[in-house]
C-alpha cells in the first residue's frame, strides 16, 4: 500500500469529496436508499454543498488518501441539540461536550485498509481539542460494515433510533456512542 494519510479538506477538496460522496453512495447504499433518492443526489450540486460544508465555522471536513488519491472522507463538530437528545426530546447532562461523526465514507474500492480507522482517530481528535468528551454517529440499521465498524472502534448502540423518509422508502437508523480516545490512527 502507498503512503496513507488524513488531512484537513480544503475548498479544492469540495469535487473529489462530491464524487465519492456520489460514487459510494451508488455502490453501496442503492439498496437501502433506492434509486429515486439516488436520482435526487445526482440532481444536486454536491460540489457547491461540499464548498460549503469545508468552509462553515466550526465544521471539520478531513479527506484520506493513498498516494496521489483521494479516497474517502469525514464531516465532525458539535452535536446539535436535535442529534444528541434522548428519545423524550431532553438533553443528556453532556450535550454540550458531545461531538457528532456527520458523515465517514471510504469507497468501496479503497476499504479494508484502515482509512476509515485514520479518518475517525482523527476526527475524534479534533473533537477532543474543541472539547467534547464523547461522540455518537447515526448509521442505517441495514448498514451492517458501517455497524460493524464502529462496533469495532469501541462505538455501540445507545438505544436511540430514528426514521429518515427518502421518498421511496423508510431507512431506520440507530446512534451510535463512544469514546474520542481512539488509537486507529
Amino acid at each position: 500500500m502507498s503512503d496513507a494519510a488524513v488531512r484537513p479538506a480544503d475548498l479544492s477538496d469540495a469535487a473529489e469529496i462530491a464524487r465519492i460522496q456520489r460514487d459510494t453512495w451508488h455502490a453501496a447504499y442503492e439498496d437501502l436508499l433506492g434509486k429515486q433518492a439516488l436520482a435526487e443526489l445526482d440532481a444536486t450540486d454536491l460540489a457547491g454543498t461540499w464548498t460549503e460544508t469545508i468552509d462553515y465555522p466550526g465544521s471539520q471536513v478531513y479527506v484520506a488518501t493513498e498516494g496521489e488519491f483521494t479516497v474517502g472522507f469525514c464531516v465532525a463538530g458539535p452535536a446539535p441539540e436535535g442529534e444528541v437528545a434522548q428519545a423524550d426530546g431532553s438533553l443528556p447532562e453532556d450535550a454540550d461536550t458531545t461531538g457528532l461523526i456527520a458523515t465517514l465514507l471510504v469507497e468501496p474500492r479503497w476499504g479494508r485498509r484502515g482509512h476509515a480507522g485514520r479518518l475517525l482517530a482523527t476526527a475524534a481528535a479534533g473533537l477532543r481539542a474543541d472539547g467534547a468528551s464523547r461522540g455518537i454517529a447515526w448509521v442505517a440499521q441495514g448498514d451492517h460494515a458501517s455497524l460493524g465498524f464502529y462496533r469495532r472502534a469501541g462505538w455501540n448502540p445507545d438505544g436511540t433510533v430514528r426514521t429518515l423518509d427518502t421518498g421511496e422508502r423508510m431507512v431506520r437508523e440507530v446512534r451510535l456512542t463512544g469514546t474520542l480516545d481512539l488509537g486507529l490512527a
